[in-house]
């Protein structure tokens, strides 16, 4: 890409549809993930249709395009959560979705409900492994897949490089600061959960999960260094 890439306006245009959530990716990669996509990173359709056939299923026009575009790769993906291989795709065992993406201790999974796989970008539904299974039952997520492919590669890039990314706990001081000095991003809301909202500074995103904590990714050490300047406390991976 030849020209800069802006976050704010490249994710208003990613959150509405399916190609402006692959462009918001490859930007994305290109600038923030120190690669941009390639024509490797992706899987083939010949490895999709195979697992189509193993499924006997259709695997949905957005799940096949973010495979075939980034599914390979795996710091946009799996950092920390894991997006699975298109040999790893199957049903969960009470037969309701098709599951794609693991959290890294299985505590939870995404998956798409079996009714709406001929959509070309259906919905996601989170499952979260409880100790009561009677209890467990897949949740909405986020309403389309294209969307929650932004939210994995945005999520997962907080969870890179400990010279680049870092976690505070947060009290009422601290939140009033990231609220003060960083500008708010047009992601819409989680419907689980409390509030977990998105924000960016100069070469640095955040992400406030309900007051409770920040994650920070800089683009450079010096970014990352200049949000703990600014919210003074207890990080993580700090070691000045």
């Amino acid at each position: 890409m030849t020209q800069e890439f802006d976050l704010v306006t490249s994710l208003a245009k990613g959150v509405e549809g399916r190609s402006g959530a692959w462009a918001f990716i490859q930007g994305f990669a290109a600038h923030w993930a120190g690669a941009a996509v390639g024509s490797g990173d992706g899987w083939t359709e010949a490895d999709l249709d195979a697992a189509e056939a193993r499924l006997g299923l259709p695997l949905p026009p957005a799940l096949r395009e973010a495979y075939v575009l980034f599914g390979r790769r795996r710091d946009l993906t799996s950092n920390h959560d894991v997006l699975l291989g298109p040999a790893e795709l199957h049903v969960d065992d009470a037969e309701e979705a098709l599951v794609f993406r693991h959290e890294n201790q299985g505590a939870a999974s995404w998956g798409i409900l079996l009714d709406s796989l001929q959509d070309d970008d259906p919905a996601v539904f989170v499952r979260l492994d409880l100790a009561d299974k009677s209890a467990e039952r897949w949740e909405e997520w986020l309403e389309r897949l294209s969307l929650c492919f932004v939210e994995i590669v945005l999520s997962e890039s907080l969870q890179a490089d400990e010279t680049l990314c870092d976690f505070l706990d947060l009290d009422d001081d601290g939140l009033a600061l990231v609220e003060t000095n960083f500008v708010r991003l047009p992601f819409p809301a989680y419907p689980l959960g409390g509030e977990t909202r998105w924000f960016m500074g100069q070469d640095v995103l955040v992400r406030d999960d309900d007051g409770a904590a920040i994650l920070a990714r800089g683009r450079t050490p010096e970014a990352i260094d200049r949000v703990r300047d600014v919210i003074p406390g207890d990080w993580l991976n700090d070691c000045r």
